[in-house]
Order: structure tokens, then sequence, then C-alpha cells
């Protein structure tokens, strides 16, 4: 992972244990209505893995995935070097692409002409070529390809990879998602749709998930890519699996182009799908990684969803209040965070969460990291559209 909470899975995961919101006034949105975000720490190295002739044509997006995938190679115990190549596939999800590319062209072609727009523009900005540089990168000849379910494309990613995995086309895939998209269009239309949060005399605290006062998203930027394989493999090659990828679901709402069903109908169909792929009874379920945004009405409607379906009271945490939302990662980056809660038995806390709870009746993990038992956990990711996905994950590795 590299998120604004560190640059690195070991970083992020600390900082998002710690609880500690990373929203701060963000120069270059100065002079708009919303003039802060969540970035990455300042000396993050996003050209790590590559030469300066691959770094100089990628965006700063496909960096980000691409210097993930070298991390999470590594931490697998893989190498690239001796891997069936033609078995090993790709999958990562990115809601927007690099915008900034497309408006910087755009204003080049409009001032310049047509012969000034870069011939590097269309490889640095389609939403596809985070997949397609990581299997430049690491030779890899399997399928690739992105995911666009807007916030839910990470998550999707994930569900694709393990289909590929249980098809038997893959051995091993890289699954993720990938988002660098604080900028100042996006940033504007969002304000404009008023889905983000205007509490710019107290930034620190703008994003706060399931909070009584919580008026809309802070915008942020990250990645996150794992290793998927099957456990005998990896058990077979001297690596224990972190956890186990129990099973997945997904649903649209076919509601509202960008606002949820009020009750969370639609997330709840992926929800029980999810439970019914991994084998598990919702009282299974020990803890929830909720989408939550820190939006009145998205917030509203998860909450009155995991009351509904998990009734027992799992504990619940939203990683975005530490790290804002990071778009087409999130469900990536919260999928990462909850395979590290079943790998440590641990449950970060909701970052500006504290007893004025908006949405009560949830299992809150407030103020400092939960120590618990967690054999069963699901990650939930919604987008616009109406898309919902859930992975339901497990400690239930084999000997």
């Amino acid at each position: 992972m590299i998120t604004p909470a560190g640059d690195g899975t070991t970083a992020t995961w600390e900082g998002v244990c710690r609880g500690r919101p990373t929203a701060a006034a963000d120069p270059q949105l100065s002079g708009l209505p919303v003039d802060f975000s969540c970035r990455l720490p300042e000396k993050t190295e996003l050209g790590r893995g590559m030469s300066a002739r691959a770094s100089w044509r990628m965006s700063p997006v496909v960096k980000a995935a691409v210097s993930a995938s070298h991390d999470a190679v590594a931490d697998a115990g893989l190498d690239p070097a001796s891997w069936d190549s033609v078995r090993v596939g790709v999958v990562i999800g990115c809601g927007i692409g690099d915008l900034a590319q497309w408006r910087t062209q755009s204003l080049r072609l409009m001032d310049k002409g047509a012969l000034s727009v870069s011939p590097l523009t269309m490889p640095m900005a389609l939403p596809n070529m985070p997949a397609g540089e990581v299997a430049l990168a690491l030779g890899i000849h399997g399928p690739s390809l992105g995911t666009a379910t807007a916030c839910a494309s990470g998550a999707t990613a994930l569900m694709t990879a393990r289909g590929l995995l249980i098809s038997g086309q893959c051995d091993i895939v890289l699954a993720g998602g990938a988002e660098m998209a604080v900028d100042p269009l996006p940033v504007a239309a969002f304000h404009r749709m008023g889905a983000l949060s205007t509490r710019g005399h107290d930034i620190s605290g703008a994003s706060r998930p399931f909070a009584q006062e919580r008026d809309g998203f802070v915008i942020s930027e990250g990645t996150a890519v794992m290793v998927l394989e099957r456990a005998e493999d990896a058990i077979a090659r001297g690596k224990r699996p972190r956890a186990v990828f129990a099973g997945c679901g997904a649903s649209t709402d076919a509601h509202h182009p960008t606002s949820p069903h009020p009750l969370g109908a639609g997330s709840e169909v992926a929800l029980r799908q999810a439970l019914a792929d991994a084998a598990l009874a919702p009282a299974d379920i020990d803890h929830v990684n909720a989408h939550a945004t820190s939006t009145p009405s998205g917030d509203a409607a998860e909450a009155s969803m995991i009351r509904r379906v998990l009734p027992h009271g799992p504990s619940v945490t939203a990683p975005k209040g530490v790290l804002g939302h990071t778009l087409g990662a999130a469900g990536a980056i919260e999928a990462a965070l909850t395979v590290l809660t079943i790998d440590h038995q641990l449950v970060p806390p909701t970052a500006n969460l504290d007893g004025a709870v908006g949405e009560g009746e949830l299992n809150h993990v407030m103020g400092t990291a939960r120590h618990q038992r967690v054999d069963a956990a699901v990650s939930n990711s919604f987008g616009f559209g109406g898309h919902n996905v859930v992975l339901a994950f497990t400690s239930d590795v084999p000997a």
C-alpha cells in the first residue's frame, strides 16, 4: 500500500492504527471552495523498481500501481524471472485515470494547436494503463485488465482476480486499485454536486465517517496491490497466506446515478452473496471494514444495512476517517487493511468518531485500535452508478 498514512504497507498500517487524520490544506487547490485533501507523504517514491525512461513516460497513477506491485511481489517472495508468465494475471481498478493529463493537454490543444499535444497523452491518461504497465514492468503475459466501477473499482478488481484463479486461467494474479485524482477539476465537480466536506474551519476533522455532523468526503489518493494465489500453492513454496479470500458478492442498486438506496437494499444483496459464496452465516462475521465515506446519505444507508444483516454487532471501522476517500483505490486499500486486521488480530479505529455517533447501534471502534479475535471479516465498497461489492476474508488458512 502507498497512502496518505505512509509510503508502504507497514507505514500505512501503523498510521491507520494510530487513527490520526491525514487531511490538510492543499496549495494546488487554492482558491477553490474546498481547498484541502489527503495527499501522499512528501517523500513518497513512486518510481521505485523502474528505469528513469520508464518512469518518464508514466503518469503518477501508473507509477503508484507499478511501485506497489513491485512491493507486493517482493512481500510474497515471488521472482518474476522464474514464474510461468502466461499463468500470471493483473487486474487493477482505476475510476478516473490521469485526469490532470486530459486537462493539461486540452489546454495545450486550445492554446497552441494539435501539434502541441503530447504523444504520451493516451498511455499516460487511460485508466487501463496501471494494469498494462504493471504487466510490462514485471513481464506478465497472462490476462491484464482494468476495472472501472467508480469507488468500488479496487474491490471489483479483486473479485475479478479471484475469478481468474477459480476458473483455472491463472495461478497468480496481482490485483488492487490505484487513483491519483486530487486535481482542481474533480474537486470542483464533486463540490458542485455536494459530495465533499466543506469543513474548512476544522480540516483534520473533516472526514468523519458515521459521525453525527459529517457533511461529505475528503478527496484522497493512493494505491494497494495484493498477490492472490491458491493457498496450497503458496504453502507449497513455503509462504503462508495472510488470510483467505473466501467469497465475494456484487450487485447494482438501479436506484439513482449517484445516491445509494436509502436502506442499502443493493448493498445487502452483495453482502448476502459474499456470505453465501464464503459459506459463512451472518453470525460468523467478527468485523466489518465499512465503505463509509462521511457523506450523510451514504453512511446512513450502510449503517442500516449492517444492522439489518449483522444484528449481532461485529466491530466496525471506517479507514476513510484517516485516509480520506481514495476513490477507485479505496476498495483495494480497505481490503488490504481487512487482511491485515485478520493477520494482526487488531482493528484500527475510525478517526473523528466519538460518543456523538450519528449512526448508532453499531459496534464502532473508536479512539484506539482494538485487539480482538477476527476469524471472518467483510470489506464493503460502493460506487457511483449503484455499484456494490463486498469481499469476505477468513483466517482459515490450510495447515
